[in-house]
């Protein structure tokens, strides 16, 4: 009989914030490590502390304590503290794909300054996990991981059980983990969760009991011989007493080898016992066979707000800073800020743990990352301007022989993995005078103020010398400032305009540059526009809508004639959960617009953009009944609250734009409205009349495909999902895919229509979960803005190339203005990298720290093999496969400056080019 080996792993999983702020948490943690670096100085037999796979944790003990540097490096370095490989624990499925990369990425780069690296997916407390992570650990050399959520591996009362048949993934707590592209790791999943080694007892009568029950509770669920006990739990002092407590139990059991062990001791072990009956569960880990009350799901909808800034941070370094400064770097010579930018990331990162992004902690916390979302949208801001300032002063502007000397020239970046048109405003300065401090600057703004522009005989030509339709506005005068490189601070004031306009066939990470004329004699003809606006709606070349008296709107797409009613009705109803959970109270009928009349008015008809307002006056309940108040105090758990919601009724205003561009091939909408309801949650439905069992979600490098009837085990009548950039319905003829920014939490009802539900607000007033911790300002009073866009599209949402007018969605234009006529490196439209593969999306393109080589990441949404060409534009020494880690691999072969190749199923593919300098 095969001796049993009880591996005690030392540990304290450290939420950074949660039930208290910050600095609460962060003073608890330097006591940890004060104890844990005196522990493992008198106690040789206290062998291993895993630090929680974050590297964080050292960067918060140091900014305290940097004079145990030296001590902590020495115990890294000898293995005695195990850290790495993430920068912090995330939410996986609330931060992007490459956010979730960046998090791996700088978590191995912090760690080598120590030498040493755990070489371990760990995912302890995320909710839920991402169906791709065995590929990302995979190419980051990484073969184990292990999780506490996701996966049900036993029946009922703990009976392990047989998977086949039954209806659970494992039958074991190990497993194999594969990702869609085949890509597989060994899943060890905390049965009997992180906690199951914590608080040994010393004396013999109470170590008895103690593992009587652990060692039973394990063996359960162990496929081997080799038993994992986590000693330790949420923010757990060390057990200083562990090696008393360790020898109390081999004194005990002699027929059971306890060893104070780390992840790789264990696993190393666990590895040469593998039985053959180990299941293989594939893809997204997000507890669906389980009654549906415990997955966490609705923390993609708790504080959108929080969800809105970490959107536009995440898109401002991945589709703005990062390629930006990768162009200014080819085309200038311009240092790539890789200090600067990993500095952008860390902050944003901070802000992406699991209880932070997931809006589950104390108002506190939240307060706090709203300063961490500024500071990192600041430095990314100044980043992304000074890339755009230096490639500004390359574009040869003087070449364009259609634009007159003084014309102002306007560059458009579309920084996407895909050729872009669409409606852009922008400020340009058409005179400037610069003055000292002190003398009279408003003398300056009255000279500048009777300027004459003459904008309605200006035109904007493009490159080629046609006419775009513009719409120029006077701005007035206003004070601005320029920080030279090589001098004091310069102020001006300046005569401003803004330009709106179509910007049509902007390159893939490139640009395209027009010229403001506002010479008379300057003809141009006259571009016509598809767009039209009617009585009640608007159409162009691929839609048409028609918006209806309660302001709900019909969509027909023109290629396949199909047309979705009853699009944009909102729907209201109660809130008794708490952060974590959804709950509607009993009996609740959920209020919507539908047939609540609407002030419908046509607001923009110009050639680029039709737009109408829609506007709601909503009677809503106030908050819920005053039971709520009661159930609350005495912690009722919130499945069996019986509060209903107040009689009282509150007014909600909903104020909806819906525009229609002039090339668009959907429309996009923002709905603005301000808040004083409580204990409620606001959604917007889109009813897609389709049948399919089946829709796709954007989640992490994947469309992950979903069933929207969820397993026999699920009771929750909710059946919200999380989504990054879109959701999308087929019956494989035609779809429809509903784009967001930053409104992680949709649900597919089950309705007989299919019908897209996207949450735009929950108002709930708790953390939940073990205590009684009031949230005040979770019910998010007061202003909000969403915004959302309607696609229709043929086929499914990948086959169509759908997909990428929801990225694009997602990501801002960038410009530079009135350049004048200059010499320059640059042509006045640009491309940096030509790609081909229509199932295939743009992650990165930004350079690597170790060879500033350009990165160039994508990834195949498919479910089948797709060819992929890549022809850069900047001159290459060498190219090489590489990997999420960004390390050269073998040569990638440029046949006459272009690579050919084929991307796996679901495959996630790096290239790194070196840059030839001329």
């Amino acid at each position: 009989m095969t001796k049993k080996s009880a591996h005690l792993i030392s540990h304290s999983h450290w939420d950074r914030e949660w039930y208290m702020p910050y600095e609460r948490h962060h003073y608890l943690l330097t006591e940890l490590m004060n104890d844990l670096l005196d522990t493992l100085e008198r106690d040789s037999e206290y062998r291993y502390f895993h630090l929680d796979g974050q590297t964080i944790i050292i960067e918060d003990y140091l900014t305290v304590h940097p004079e145990k540097r030296e001590q902590l490096e020495a115990y890294i370095k000898a293995g005695r503290i195990i850290i790495g490989p993430w920068y912090v624990l995330q939410d996986e499925f609330l931060t992007s794909s490459e956010a979730n990369v960046r998090n791996l990425l700088i978590g191995h780069q912090d760690a080598a300054k120590y030498g040493v690296i755990s070489k371990l997916g760990y995912f302890p407390d995320s909710f839920g996990n991402m169906g791709q992570a065995p590929q990302l650990l995979k190419q980051a050399d990484i073969d184990t991981a292990v999780f506490g959520r996701g996966v049900k591996p036993t029946g009922f009362d703990n009976v392990v059980i047989d998977a086949h048949g039954s209806g659970y993934e494992s039958p074991y707590s190990e497993m194999y983990w594969s990702a869609p592209d085949g890509s597989k790791v060994i899943g060890i999943l905390f049965a009997n969760w992180y906690s199951n080694g914590n608080e040994v007892p010393v004396e013999a009568e109470a170590a008895k009991a103690f593992w009587d029950k652990r060692l039973g509770d394990a063996q359960k669920y162990a496929s081997t011989s080799e038993l994992l006990f986590m000693n330790g739990c949420d923010h757990q002092p060390i057990q200083r007493d562990l090696s008393e407590a360790i020898d109390t139990a081999k004194a005990l059991y002699p027929d059971v080898d306890f060893i104070h062990s780390s992840f790789e001791q264990y696993i190393d072990a666990l590895k040469k016992q593998l039985p053959d009956d180990m299941v293989t569960i594939q893809g997204e880990l997000r507890s669906q066979h389980t009654d549906g009350w415990g997955t966490l799901v609705n923390t993609a909808s708790a504080r959108v707000y929080l969800k809105q800034l970490n959107q536009l941070g995440q898109t401002l370094l991945e589709k703005g800073a990062e390629p930006l400064a990768t162009l200014a770097h080819l085309a200038a010579g311009k240092a790539y800020p890789h200090q600067l930018l990993t500095h952008a990331w860390k902050t944003l990162m901070q802000n992406h743990p699991h209880d932070s992004i997931c809006g589950c902690s104390v108002d506190e916390v939240h307060r706090e990352m709203i300063t961490r979302f500024d500071k990192s949208r600041h430095l990314t801001e100044t980043i992304i301007d000074e890339s755009l300032q230096v490639l500004a002063g390359q574009i040869d502007t003087a070449s364009v022989a259609s634009w007159p000397k003084d014309s102002l020239p306007v560059t458009i970046y579309n920084m996407t993995g895909w050729e872009r048109t669409g409606t852009v405003r922008i400020e340009l300065l058409v005179a400037k005078s610069y003055f000292k401090e002190g003398p009279n600057p408003p003398a300056i703004a009255e000279r500048l103020a009777q300027l004459p522009l003459n904008l309605d005989n200006g035109v904007l030509l493009d490159d080629h010398g046609q006419a775009t339709s513009a719409k120029a506005e006077d701005l007035g005068v206003h004070f601005g400032y320029e920080l030279p490189k090589d001098k004091f601070r310069q102020p001006y004031m300046a005569r401003r305009i803004a330009l709106t306009f179509e910007a049509q066939q902007v390159p893939a990470l490139g640009f395209k540059t027009w010229a403001w004329v506002s010479d008379p004699t300057v003809q141009a003809e006259a571009v016509n526009s598809p767009l039209i606006a009617t009585d009640s709606g608007m159409a162009n070349t691929h839609i048409a809508v028609s918006i209806h008296a309660d302001g709900s709107y019909d969509i027909t797409d023109k290629e396949t004639g199909f047309t979705y009613e009853g699009m944009g009705v909102y729907e209201n109803c109660g809130d008794l959960g708490n952060e974590y959970v959804f709950r509607q109270p009993d009996g609740d009928i959920a209020l919507t617009t539908k047939g609540l009349p609407a002030q419908v008015k046509l607001v923009e008809n110009e050639p680029y953009r039709v737009t109408y307002e829609i506007k709601h006056t909503w009677l809503i309940p106030a908050s819920a009944s005053e039971l709520f108040e009661d159930e609350k105090r005495k912690m009722v758990p919130f499945r069996k609250r019986t509060a209903s919601r107040s009689s009282e009724l509150v007014p909600f205003e909903l104020i909806t734009r819906i525009s229609l561009e002039q090339s668009g091939k959907g429309v996009q909408v923002s709905a603005s409205y301000n808040n004083q309801a409580k204990d409620h949650r606001l959604r917007v439905l889109f009813p897609t009349g389709l049948t399919a069992s089946t829709h796709l979600a954007d989640s992490i490098f994947e469309a992950a495909e979903r069933d929207t009837v969820p397993a026999k085990e699920w009771i929750n009548p909710s059946n919200a999902q999380h989504q990054q950039a879109f959701i999308s319905v087929s019956d494989g003829t035609q779809g429809l895919m509903i784009a967001n920014k930053g409104l992680n939490e949709y649900e597919v009802l089950r309705d007989g229509k299919n019908t897209i539900a996207v949450t735009l607000l929950r108002s709930v007033s708790e953390l939940g979960d073990w205590g009684v911790f009031p949230t005040p300002e979770a019910q998010c009073l007061g202003d909000h803005t969403v915004e959302f866009a309607v696609y229709p599209h043929k086929g499914n949402a990948i086959q169509s190339g759908a997909f990428a007018s929801a990225y694009q969605f997602q990501s801002p234009w960038f410009h530079t203005t009135a350049m004048g006529q200059q010499q320059g490196t640059l042509p006045t439209s640009y491309q940096a990298l030509e790609w081909s593969g229509s199932s295939l999306a743009l992650s990165a393109f930004k350079m690597s720290l170790d060879h500033d080589d350009v990165i160039v990441r994508l990834y195949n949404l498919a479910n089948e093999a797709e060819q992929l060409t890549l022809k850069p534009s900047f001159p290459v020494a060498a190219g090489y496969q590489s990997d999420i880690l960004e390390r050269r691999h073998d040569s990638a072969e440029l046949a006459d400056g272009l690579i050919r190749a084929s991307a796996g199923k679901c495959e996630i593919i790096t290239y790194a080019f070196q840059h030839k300098q001329s």
